[in-house]
């Protein structure tokens, strides 16, 4: 498999050439409710990330911006809708770092891919968080030797959940068990949300996620944190290491999340989409939010976003050749 970089790359120049968001072009837009995609179930994510911007958004486009769950195929029906959908603005993507995994992935069985990454045009980055290591509270372990020596005693029975194949949460565990030489349970689901639910009762025993979507089942004693994927320790966990400092040191996956519209809609209409954004990541309901959820902002404006877009899909794409076919 190979990364189409030709796909990738053509995110640059024409992202570029849209200038600051204050380039000097004006459009009456929105005129009607804007539509706001997450291809996950709630409770992921994607979908922490989407309803805070979509409110803020609203407040400044004095427009409804309405999120609307799309889930399956890890994200892969959402972003398919909107890949099809009139470049008008009116159809926003909220996507995963797994966006461009979904078409390579794809084409490791011979598939037509959904869509290609070059349908879309980045509007701004969100945030990017280091995966976590999640267990319930009550499971063996206390800390990852232990949970490394039980998957190594016990070969393919740990099982865990993921938000579908080649999603991000597979990748991410997928990269730690081909560094500790474990193998494990995969056992996917539509999005983090549900596969959460599976781990607070007890269905499935790890979930690689955001620290988002975990912070309160943490606080409450539910769920145990072992390890960070981040080259630095999550914000939200002081106290949990990274799977570098335990010894991984090729072990590094962020979750992040962005905002994207068709590729083909117009260049005043995606300025004013990334003038909504920016003052959006600004709003004091909106940083509330990312805070109480764990999940601290991180904005890039498109030009950066599409840079960042690019380095993290490649890297991401070199893991799932590692990983290879997973029926």
């Amino acid at each position: 498999m190979r990364l189409d970089r030709r796909g990738l790359l053509a995110l640059l120049p024409g992202t570029a050439a849209l200038g600051g968001p204050a380039a000097g072009q004006t459009v009456d837009f929105p005129t009607r409710p804007i539509t706001m995609v997450v291809g996950f179930p709630p409770g992921g994510q994607a979908d922490l990330a989407a309803r805070p911007v979509a409110a803020a958004m609203e407040r400044n486009l004095r427009q409804p911006v309405v999120v609307q769950n799309r889930p399956g195929g890890a994200g892969a029906i959402g972003s398919g809708f909107v890949s099809r959908a009139a470049p008008d603005g009116q159809t926003l993507l909220m996507a995963l770092s797994s966006l461009a995994v979904i078409p390579e992935a794809e084409r490791l069985f011979g598939r037509p891919p959904p869509y290609t990454v070059d349908q879309f045009a980045p509007i701004g980055l969100v945030n990017a968080d280091p995966t976590v290591l999640a267990v319930p509270a009550n499971a063996p372990w206390a800390n990852l030797a232990e949970f490394v020596a039980a998957a190594r005693a016990r070969p393919g029975d740990i099982p865990y959940g993921s938000s579908g194949a080649y999603g991000t949460l597979h990748v991410a565990m997928e990269m730690f068990a081909s560094a500790a030489q474990i193998r494990l349970l995969h056992v996917p689901f539509q999005g983090a949300g549900p596969a959460i639910t599976a781990l607070l009762s007890g269905n499935i025993q790890a979930l690689a996620t955001a620290p988002g979507t975990v912070t309160q089942h943490v606080q409450s004693g539910r769920v145990r944190v072992l390890a960070c994927w981040g080259r630095e320790r999550a914000p939200a966990f002081p106290d949990v290491p990274t799977f570098m400092e335990a010894g991984f040191p090729e072990v590094e996956f962020y979750i992040w999340a962005g905002l994207f519209a068709p590729a083909a809609t117009p260049v005043a209409i995606q300025l004013r989409l990334r003038e909504s954004l920016r003052l959006a990541m600004q709003d004091p309901e909106l940083l509330r939010a990312f805070e109480t959820a764990g999940s601290p902002p991180r904005y890039l404006d498109a030009p950066d976003f599409a840079r960042f877009f690019v380095e993290d899909s490649a890297r991401l794409v070199r893991a799932v050749q590692r990983i290879g076919r997973v029926e």
